[in-house]
């Protein structure tokens, strides 16, 4: 299999880079410069999507969405994890399951 990370940031591709590459199964991570917007990934090419705490940086919300449904294979998943501080929301109870936050 293949890893694919994207930052938008030449520092951080540059030391994922360099943190990878000192790793014997390093041949199957690449890193890629780009947006979480417009992912520098092929349409249909991936199995599994994550996502730590970047969506709710994205002023476009809607365009991210639609970059990981190209990029996904049929039957891809996707794992997103985010915060949001939202202090005048009270969170409904039915989200407080595990069942409601399973992935």
């Amino acid at each position: 299999g293949q890893v694919i990370g994207v930052d938008m940031t030449p520092d951080m591709v540059h030391k994922a880079r360099d943190n990878v590459s000192k790793r014997p199964d390093s041949e199957h991570v690449q890193f890629r410069l780009g947006e979480i917007e417009h992912l520098p990934v092929a349409d249909n090419s991936a199995d599994c999507i994550m996502s730590n705490c970047v969506i709710n940086l994205s002023p476009d919300k809607a365009q991210v969405y639609r970059e990981m449904y190209r990029i996904l294979k049929e039957g891809g998943r996707i794992a997103i994890s985010d915060v949001v501080n939202r202090p005048s929301m009270v969170l409904p109870e039915a989200l407080k399951t595990a069942e409601a936050l399973a992935c």
